[in-house]
């Protein structure tokens, strides 16, 4: 056999190699009839008879490790895919984690802030109930009462005030009446006494302005004037008491009674 024919040989030997390590059906026999050019028909004949032999066991192994690597290498794609998803996802999740935890650190800075600022008796003045002041009952002024009335310490003075007094006991009598008696008993002399007529004699002698017996004046006293029988007004008082009792008035006395 001719040292090239031995040579080519050999170079289809590798292509068989290559063509079984995993090269590409169409590319192997592209490459086997590449890789001998020059060679005479007859080797070329060989060779592709060569070929044609190995050729189905070579694209079945090429084909079925094809498959399996591309298969493999879907499968890592798509776990890779899913690995990625899974991954964004966490990371979305732990960002999302992340924010609110900011978003809660800072609401709650805020809301220390606030406290802070709020001064330490603004929250019981807001929290305390308004307590209602009692409503201030209106204190009636007092009345004045009418200022006494005053009477000239004299006749007209003294007949004045018994005639007050006896206005509001219902005791009859009038001014002329009274002055009248008066006049005609003891001149107006509140000290006056009889020492002579018949009540001196029997030991009650009548005395001041309108002679009037320590007894009579006793039974005929006006609550609110003096016990003292020389007092003017209580001597007139009681004298004109017991002349109502007696003659209906003082008015009616023209003479000793």
């Amino acid at each position: 056999m001719p040292q090239h024919a031995t040579s080519g040989l050999h170079r289809l030997t590798r292509t068989h190699k290559l063509s079984v390590a995993g090269v590409a059906a169409a590319g192997a026999a592209a490459l086997v009839f590449t890789v001998v050019p020059g060679a005479d028909a007859d080797q070329g004949k060989s060779q592709a008879t060569a070929v044609e032999n190995v050729q189905p066991v070579a694209f079945s192994a090429v084909g079925t490790a094809a498959k399996a690597q591309q298969a493999t290498i879907a499968k890592q794609a798509d776990n890779s895919a899913a690995k990625g998803k899974a991954e964004v996802a966490a990371a979305k999740k732990a960002a999302a984690v992340k924010a609110e935890k900011a978003r809660a650190a800072k609401a709650a800075a805020n809301r220390s802030a606030v406290r802070t600022a709020i001064p330490a008796a603004a929250p019981k003045a807001v929290a305390a109930k308004p307590v209602a002041k009692p409503v201030a009952k209106p204190v009636a002024k007092p009345v004045a009462k009418p200022a006494k009335k005053t009477y000239p310490d004299n006749l007209d003075g003294w007949i004045r005030e018994s005639l007050a007094i006896m206005a509001k006991k219902g005791i009859p009598g009038s001014y002329e009446g009274i002055h009248r008696n008066i006049i005609r008993e003891s001149s107006g002399n509140p000290m006056a006494i009889n020492n002579w007529d018949i009540n001196a004699i029997n030991g009650t002698p009548s005395k001041g302005l309108l002679q009037v017996i320590q007894p009579t004046f006793n039974a005929y006293h006006v609550e609110g004037t003096s016990w003292n029988l020389y007092d003017p007004v209580a001597n007139i008082t009681a004298a004109c008491n017991y002349a109502a009792d007696k003659y209906g008035s003082m008015d009616n006395v023209n003479s000793a009674y």
